[in-house]
């Protein structure tokens, strides 16, 4: 991201607006985006904010080279316009969720102040960056959660729908739970561990599947992995592993990591490789399973008694194939006049496409007690929760839904990442980020929330400031209309 000038990965409406914007001596107005999404990928209850480092890179870097500005001439903007490209410098004012932090519909994950021209400009990369990385990190928790404790491996680049998704997708994947990827570049560029066996390449290559076995063995003796389905599992791939293990492995001082099966009834195979595995003094042989795998199909064979150690799953992780969009929106929300934000809205048909208005804050309650998270609240950005008093939650459609809460903790969740145009926030370390997004899921959400089918509605209200806001504009609007 950082060796990329990716200014121009914009949509060209951003810059055609931007240009009109500029012609009608709106350079310097001062307004507010929110990135948000409307619902969560396979009808889970939460998903995972990631992207963030990658939208920090590309922000650092906006600059307009020559070829650019040749392109705008050719366009017929403004020539003062492309002036004002030419020497470009963001200047914008940047909050958002960190990441690894579990995020609910309907709450602003990124906020944006700035000037219309700048604020209006990135809104691609916001989108594209948060929305993929997020969409991968969703499903990976999903995955590992699946696995119920056991090692999962990201092992999708192959199959991923770009190098940059095979790329980005792994370190999203990492954030979400994953243990390890498949992807060498990964570890080289973000610290994450890169691992791999061997293909069925290796065997066919060799004159038997024992030769084969025992030529990896000697290479690798304390670190060997036998991938054992290139023929027959049960009559051939476990036997003759067991034999290598017997011929190289043990003889130079080391313990046989484990076996793969990337093919067939997996639950079935695993439990008598399993046997096989104890009954020739291995039980400390690791089983891992590979094959178009998912957090459904890993759940089955878990409660159907797979005897599998680790997953690597792949296609179906990498392009989140079961809901492959993660549908983050950017919207106008305020207008800055004499230094007040006037606040700005959408109205629809569609009621879940009305926005909600004004320049915000986003904070999370937390019961004291069993520091789980009660619910998100949005509200003005002046407005502070005193989690010192009982403080009233109510449904922001069902009004009538309401419930006080005592005795916890009000959070604000998002973070300030530029202040005009300087970055002022040091992104943690990946490690950092993938142990903090466990310890949010596991510690801070009811299990309830986390179930994979009919999950509960974790609750986003409004304040009670905020919702008089949006009501009072949407009927201002209606009355208009009508």
């Amino acid at each position: 991201m950082q060796s990329r000038n990716l200014t121009m990965l914009v949509d060209f409406y951003e810059l055609s607006m931007a240009n009109g914007y500029f012609t009608n001596g709106m350079r310097d107005k001062i307004t507010y985006f929110d990135m948000f999404f409307r619902t969560v990928p396979d009808d889970g209850g939460f998903a995972i904010m990631a992207g963030l480092r990658q939208l920090v890179d590309y922000l650092k870097n906006l600059s307009f080279t020559q070829k650019d500005l040749e392109l705008f001439e050719r366009k017929g903007f403004n020539s003062d316009f492309i002036d004002y490209l030419r020497n470009f410098k963001f200047q914008c004012d940047v909050w958002a969720v960190p990441e690894g932090t579990p995020i609910f519909p309907g709450e602003p994950i990124v906020t944006v102040r700035g000037p219309v021209i700048q604020a209006q400009l990135i809104e691609t990369m916001v989108l594209l960056t948060i929305n993929h990385q997020s969409l991968i990190a969703t499903k990976a928790n999903r995955i590992k959660r699946a696995a119920d404790g056991r090692a999962i491996m990201e092992f999708g680049s192959r199959r991923a729908q770009g190098y940059d998704a095979a790329i980005y997708g792994a370190r999203a994947a990492y954030i979400g739970g994953c243990d390890a990827t498949a992807c060498t570049i990964d570890e080289r560029d973000f610290g994450i561990p890169a691992v791999g066996t061997m293909a069925h390449s290796w065997v066919q290559l060799f004159g038997d599947e024992l030769e084969a076995f025992c030529a990896y063995a000697r290479q690798y003796p304390d670190n060997c992995t036998l991938l054992v389905d290139t023929y027959n599992v049960l009559k051939s791939g476990i036997p003759n592993a067991i034999e290598a293990f017997k011929r190289e492995v043990l003889p130079r001082g080391f313990r046989p990591k484990g076996i793969r099966i990337d093919s067939g009834d997996i639950t079935y195979l695993s439990r008598k490789a399993r046997k096989m595995l104890d009954d020739a003094g291995f039980p400390d042989c690791s089983i891992v399973a590979s094959n178009s795998l998912d957090e459904n199909i890993i759940r089955d064979m878990l409660i159907q008694g797979a005897q599998v150690d680790s997953f690597g799953v792949g296609e179906r992780l990498i392009t989140a194939s079961s809901a492959p969009v993660f549908g983050g929106v950017y919207k106008i929300v305020a207008v800055e006049e004499n230094g007040v934000a006037v606040p700005r809205i959408k109205i629809s048909e569609n009621v879940q496409k009305i926005t909600t208005p004004c320049a915000k804050k986003l904070y999370r309650l937390f019961d004291k007690e069993s520091g789980k998270a009660i619910a998100d609240v949005v509200t003005l950005k002046d407005e502070e929760i005193d989690d010192s008093q009982p403080y009233e939650l109510f449904h922001p459609s069902y009004t009538w839904k309401r419930k006080t809460v005592s005795n916890f903790i009000a959070k604000p969740l998002m973070v300030q990442i530029f202040d005009k145009g300087e970055c002022i926030y040091n992104c943690p370390d990946i490690k950092d980020i993938r142990a903090y997004c466990q310890d949010q899921v596991d510690n801070t959400l009811w299990d309830e929330v986390k179930r994979f089918e009919n999950p509960h509605t974790y609750y986003v209200d409004l304040s009670q400031a905020l919702w008089d806001e949006k009501q009072r504009m949407i009927s201002e609007y209606s009355k208009k209309v009508l």
